[in-house]
């Protein structure tokens, strides 16, 4: 069970031809000056642009500035190392704004632009996908995003060093950003210097995270507390991974093949692989394959090569029955199934591979004989309405200027993730910082059918999190039907827009 955890890639809703726009309105625009740095390497000299505009969400209008612009990364004599770019969304005429929430936002890969989160679910604009998140026919187009929770907080998208238009100042390596302690270090100095440019040191704070989001959250958090004394109301964790012990399959652990067993369940009951019982009832289906998982699976696990016979074809039933694969599939990978395998398996009889970011999307793979999917349909799905979108929306609506591209994916391995003969962790980051801050919360967000962060991996991370008995009041789960960025399905966006609202008021 190899994953890589490159940025979810899947997205929302509203079919085709629904598209309506305001059209925005540029202050402070010196357009000219921008056009004359076209084609330099961005910096932080780079003019912010600030449009205004209106979105209707919950029934009521919410005028906003969008900002658009470049922050540096200050080295300790005051130079810059690096310019990061950035869109921030704020409430106008606001009484009180220095009191308003505001919500760090940001997707993971590691080397994922924010895009994902910022026009699929949050920002108060977002790329039109077919209901279902499955690709439209191009072209594409975005749509005002009556789902956002700009209406709830203020949002801040930021794109870490090397994606985006975010790079190196000159002479300075790319390389030095990429790794788990220079990002946290550089993401935080961000989020240090925008809060005191624009005065927010008092307004509650949260992070939203995704993917390997999620671990760059959790070490934010404890991050942000030690180096600058900045306290956090609550961290959004989407999609994401605390523990990539939960994971990484292979000889000598087991326990990630448990842990993804329900999403399997959850897939194959989509494509109504499951027996009748079963198919049902996703509830119960769930549940039955959560007990199995937890109890007779693991033990068995446990066991090797010494689990008798006559258990072991039970334990190849049982899976079979909870995951629509064939017995001599479960046989031939010696109870041991990894995402790739179950992708390709499935629905092999009807030519169709399944999505590993969403395993509700299937496509057409071109070798059959391959024991691997040759792609991933979900992330086929997404790259280029979401390419398209933000290259338009960046210049036309947000009236921001270069003539670099927008990496959406950008290479960034290798990556230092700081960890020796063992798992990358951030559990202990994690517990630290919510063991410190007592009023610290947490909203645990993921897909059903996510093959590439199963929610109960997390969940695991969760359960085994060294936190103060009293501190776990502040951790909340919220299951979605669909996958990694479970926004793809209009009824989990929704969904998404009412748990997060709820999160932040509360």
């Amino acid at each position: 069970m190899k994953y890589l955890l490159s940025l979810a890639l899947l997205l929302a809703t509203f079919p085709l031809g629904a598209a309506e726009t305001n059209p925005p309105t540029a202050t402070n625009s010196p357009v000219s000056a921008e056009k004359s740095a076209l084609g330099k390497i961005p910096d932080a000299s780079h003019p912010a642009m600030r449009v205004t505009n209106t979105v209707t969400i919950a029934g009521e209008p919410v005028t906003y500035v969008a900002e658009t612009g470049m922050l540096p990364l200050l080295q300790p004599d005051g130079s810059s190392r690096a310019s990061v770019f950035y869109v921030a969304y704020t409430k106008r005429d606001e009484p009180n704004q220095a009191k308003r929430p505001v919500t760090f936002c940001f997707n993971g890969g590691p080397g994922s632009a924010s895009v994902w989160l910022h026009l699929g679910a949050l920002g108060p604009r977002r790329v039109i996908m077919n209901e279902d998140g499955s690709q439209p026919p191009p072209p594409y187009a975005l749509v005002d995003n009556a789902y956002s929770i700009l209406n709830a907080s203020d949002l801040v998208f930021i794109d870490p060093v090397a994606t985006g238009f975010s790079r190196p100042a000159k002479d300075e390596k790319v390389d030095q950003f990429f790794g788990d302690s220079a990002d946290l270090e550089s993401v935080g100095e961000f989020i240090r210097l925008w809060t005191t440019r624009h005065d927010r040191w008092l307004s509650p704070k949260f992070l939203c995270g995704e993917s390997y989001g999620v671990f760059r959250a959790a070490g934010l958090a404890e991050y942000l507390r030690g180096r600058y004394g900045m306290y956090l109301n609550g961290l959004v964790l989407v999609s994401g991974v605390l523990d990539f012990g939960t994971l990484n399959g292979g000889t000598g652990n087991d326990l990630p093949y448990p842990l993804i067993l329900p999403a399997y369940t959850a897939a194959a009951h989509f494509h109504k692989k499951l027996p009748a019982d079963l198919q049902a009832d996703l509830g119960k289906a769930l549940a039955e394959c959560r007990s199995f998982a937890r109890g007779e699976y693991t033990s068995a696990l446990l066991q090797g090569a010494a689990l008798p016979a006559e258990e072991r074809q039970k334990v190849v039933a049982e899976l079979a029955r909870l995951t629509g694969l064939s017995p001599s599939v479960i046989e031939d990978n010696d109870l041991r199934v990894d995402p790739g395998v179950f992708r390709k398996q499935l629905l092999h009889d009807q030519g169709l591979i399944l999505g590993a970011y969403d395993g509700r999307l299937t496509g057409r793979d071109g070798d059959p004989a391959s024991p691997r999917s040759g792609f991933d349909p979900s992330s086929a799905a997404v790259m280029g309405p979401f390419s398209a979108a933000m290259n338009s929306y960046v210049r036309n609506e947000l009236k921001f200027e270069d003539d670099l591209p927008y990496e959406l994916l950008a290479g960034v391995q290798p990556w230092n993730y700081g960890a020796r003969n063992n798992f990358a962790n951030a559990s202990d980051k994690l517990a630290a910082v919510m063991n410190q801050e007592p009023y610290l919360r947490v909203l645990v967000l993921g897909g059903r059918c996510d093959l590439v962060c199963p929610i109960d991996t997390i969940r695991h991370s969760i359960e085994h999190l060294p936190l103060a008995p009293a501190y776990r009041q502040n951790i909340q789960f919220a299951e979605f039907d669909a996958g990694h960025m479970m926004y793809i399905n209009l009824p989990d966006l929704k969904k998404m827009q009412t748990d997060l609202t709820r999160f932040i008021d509360q």
